[in-house]
């Protein structure tokens, strides 16, 4: 392994323990010597890694994790409503129910990260914007394009009318199947009963397909 592979895999393994660190205290909270501690290196050997310390290395774990729970979502809308092949008129329900439940799921894969996600807009006034910005460009952002052309892709088909919005409609999609398991769980912290999921997602594609279903 040369040099500079064993340096990004030491950055991946100090981001990765740090992630649970920021998740668990939040960005204002989590100290460099949490995170060193964390991490099983010294302040020293994290300032070699991260010279710009605490806001470099949270830029670097939001930009990871992000990353990794961005590929999962993205996957899973690729292969359910494959923008290229939308969903038969009678599948279109279940595909839709379908992407909710799996994008709840990832809460149980990637707990650090929702974790996370939690204190970020928790402590919105306290984490610089750049950092914001960081994990926008990172996560949400690219999953929300994904999901905008999802959108297209079934409205082109006849299959819904998004109001010459798709990003609005994956927007809203978002929002019904996915804000009440969030809240209620506190981002996965303390999971639902599976049937109160499976009515959430059911009731939330319901409202969705009454307001964005073609005529």
């Amino acid at each position: 392994m040369t040099g500079s592979s064993r340096r990004l895999e030491k950055q991946i393994a100090m981001a990765s323990a740090s992630c649970g660190v920021f998740g668990r205290e939040g960005y204002a909270r989590a100290s460099v010597d949490m995170l060193a501690a964390a991490a099983g290196v010294s302040t020293r050997t994290l300032y070699n890694h991260f010279p710009g310390g605490k806001a470099e290395l949270f830029r670097t774990v939001v930009t990871w994790t992000s990353g990794r729970v961005r590929d999962a979502q993205i996957a899973r809308i690729e292969v359910l409503l494959d923008p290229e092949r939308p969903p038969h008129p009678d599948d279109l329900e279940r595909d839709l129910g379908a992407l909710a439940h799996a994008f709840a799921a990832l809460m149980s894969d990637y707990p650090d990260h929702f974790a996370l996600v939690r204190h970020i807009h928790a402590e919105a006034d306290h984490v610089p914007a750049e950092l914001l910005e960081a994990w926008t460009n990172a996560g949400p952002g690219p999953v929300g394009r994904a999901l905008a052309d999802a959108m297209a892709g079934m409205a082109a088909a006849g299959l819904l009318d998004v109001h010459g919005d798709a990003a609005m409609a994956g927007a809203h999609f978002t929002a019904l199947v996915s804000h009440s398991i969030v809240q209620l769980s506190h981002y996965g912290v303390l999971p639902l009963p599976q049937p109160q999921v499976d009515r959430l997602v059911e009731g939330g594609v319901a409202a969705f397909l009454r307001a964005y279903r073609a005529a």
